[in-house]
């Protein structure tokens, strides 16, 4: 198993699932998004597995000033996430091609 955790640090579901795979003693990678998003393969990656519109935190002032809400074209949506990493929900989790957005404890434990 090798686990990505996609995470801000000053999120709370980000440090659940932090918190979730220490307890457990599961291995993990975290990549914090303040400093360095995803790679276009990992977004391909983790938009297979989730789509694209879960990756989106529609609460986040980001996502009212870039009006995203009337932007559907797959392509530029993609293209403003990579360029603007507040804009994804958190935390992302990654086990190879498998993935999941926000803090979802009963998947990680089917991935063991």
């Amino acid at each position: 198993m090798n686990i990505q955790l996609f995470g801000i640090k000053k999120c709370f579901d980000t440090k659940k699932a932090e918190r979730y795979f220490k307890e457990r003693r599961i291995p993990f990678q975290f990549i914090d998004l303040d400093i360095k998003g995803l790679s276009k393969g990992e977004l391909q990656s983790v938009k297979n597995a989730v789509g694209l519109n879960n990756l989106f935190n529609t609460g986040c002032k980001a996502y009212m000033r870039l009006n995203l809400d009337k932007i559907s074209s797959s392509a530029i949506r993609e293209e403003l996430l990579l360029n603007n990493p507040v804009l994804y929900r958190t935390p992302i989790v990654r086990n190879g091609k498998q993935a999941t957005v926000g803090y979802v404890p009963e998947v990680w434990d089917s991935w063991t």
